[in-house]
């Protein structure tokens, strides 16, 4: 393709937490570059998901969702999100179809407006989960929260109903220009992140509601062994008390080996060889609230 038909540029899905915002930015680009799980406040750094396709390319920056900050992490990642939203092309609205337009909704729909340069399109996810009813409702509900919404579409990325539909529009929006990255390029987030945010993935399957947000992952070395197909990786597993410790770790520690256990089957594909994965426990107390702590583990 050349120049004056090729289209590439950024666009970014907004909601609030846990209406499938990185679920469908990994169905779009086709592997999974953001982690997910049930718990709101998952992602925390705005991960680029891109997606080639022969007439142009997307870049998917996918964000914390927006939600009421408690602690100045939650503040931050605030910050975050407004930041990405004044440099997108295209912001994607997320709307579940299982759950009824509320007033968290009405709010970042209302906030769109201080982003004038980027075009808007409403999207309501999870459609495989919701009767027609509700996916009609639900298309009424966030049709008539904003006038000016360039395209409504209802879509499953479990099912991936829709899904081009999706991309053949957010495509056709996006500004005429070269590829802003190598075709065989997913994300740019650099291994070591990505192997921090699955074995924080692991650790948030199953633990109790107040503290997933404070499990902070850091790498402290990778190293492949000079001998035999193994790769040795040390990390630490973060969070704020030692009550919190003691959930992490389980009984004779067989909930860290369990978190370990789903890490490594993740890791082992993306550094290409087998893994030794030491995972320890530390405390920083407050780290959420804690400027200097926030820093130092990259927020």
């Amino acid at each position: 393709m050349t120049n004056d038909t090729f289209r590439s540029g950024f666009v970014t899905f907004v909601g609030r937490p846990n209406v499938g915002k990185s679920t469908l930015t990994n169905a779009l680009v086709g592997e999974k570059v953001a982690i997910i799980s049930d718990k709101p406040q998952t992602t925390r750094r705005a991960i680029r998901g891109i997606v080639t396709r022969p007439d142009g390319q997307l870049v998917i920056v996918d964000t914390p969702g927006l939600h009421k900050p408690r602690t100045l992490l939650g503040q931050r990642l605030n910050d975050l999100v407004e930041s990405v939203l004044g440099d997108v092309d295209v912001i994607g609205f997320c709307v579940p179809a299982t759950e009824k337009v509320g007033p968290g909704d009405r709010r970042i729909a209302e906030s769109l407006s201080g982003y004038p340069r980027a075009r808007k399109v409403a999207i309501v996810t999870k459609t495989d989960a919701a009767s027609r009813e509700q996916i009609t409702d639900r298309l009424v509900e966030v049709d008539a929260l904003r006038e000016d919404w360039d395209a409504v579409i209802p879509l499953s990325s479990l099912t991936r109903d829709q899904l081009d539909v999706l991309a053949d529009e957010l495509l056709a929006m996006m500004p005429t220009g070269p590829a802003l990255y190598p075709e065989d390029v997913v994300t740019d987030e650099s291994r070591e992140d990505r192997i921090a945010e699955i074995i924080r993935e692991s650790a948030l399957d199953g633990v109790r509601d107040e503290l997933p947000h404070s499990i902070a992952v850091t790498i402290e070395d990778i190293a492949r062994r000079e001998t035999g197909d193994m790769t040795d990786i040390h990390a630490n597993v973060i969070v704020e008390r030692d009550s919190q410790k003691a959930i992490i770790i389980g009984h004779k520690g067989s909930r860290l080996r369990d978190v370990g256990a789903r890490a490594r089957a993740q890791i082992e594909p993306l550094v290409g060889t087998r893994v030794f994965l030491k995972l320890h426990v530390r405390v920083a107390k407050d780290w959420q609230r804690d400027p200097k702590q926030l820093g130092r583990l990259g927020f």
